[in-house]
């Protein structure tokens, strides 16, 4: 279990890095970015920030609900203030990669103008 939990929080250094080249990529530009936010590359990115996040959720749930129960009392130890602030931070980074994700979804298409062009009405 220790070495999944290893690698889960090696993952998520790599993604949070990733999300950081791109915040930074993108912050002077004011067009919409082009070349890596192309559906290709996009998409393939946002399922598997939706994926990392929820098997980070998945990982944490799994923990907690082993040191829960009453046949780990024998194994139990005090968690430290830095694996609680681990869990934490985990726990924080992955809710708001799906917040980010479905935020994404959502304004992708308003901001990029992407999708059915508007209906005009006429007012009688």
């Amino acid at each position: 279990m220790q070495s999944l939990c290893t690698a889960v929080i090696a993952i998520s250094s790599i993604r949070v890095a990733i999300g950081l080249t791109a915040l930074a990529a993108a912050g002077g530009i004011y067009a919409p970015a082009r070349g890596f936010h192309q559906d290709a590359i996009r998409i393939p990115m946002l399922i598997l920030g939706g994926l990392g996040a929820v098997i980070n959720l998945a990982v944490l749930a799994r923990v907690w609900r082993l040191r829960a129960r009453a046949s780990a009392g024998w194994r139990r130890r005090e968690i430290t203030a830095k694996e609680r602030r681990s869990e934490r931070l985990q726990l924080a980074l992955a809710l708001l990669t799906l917040v980010l994700i479905g935020a994404e979804s959502w304004t992708h298409s308003m901001v990029h103008r992407t999708g059915p062009p508007p209906t005009q009405t006429h007012s009688g």
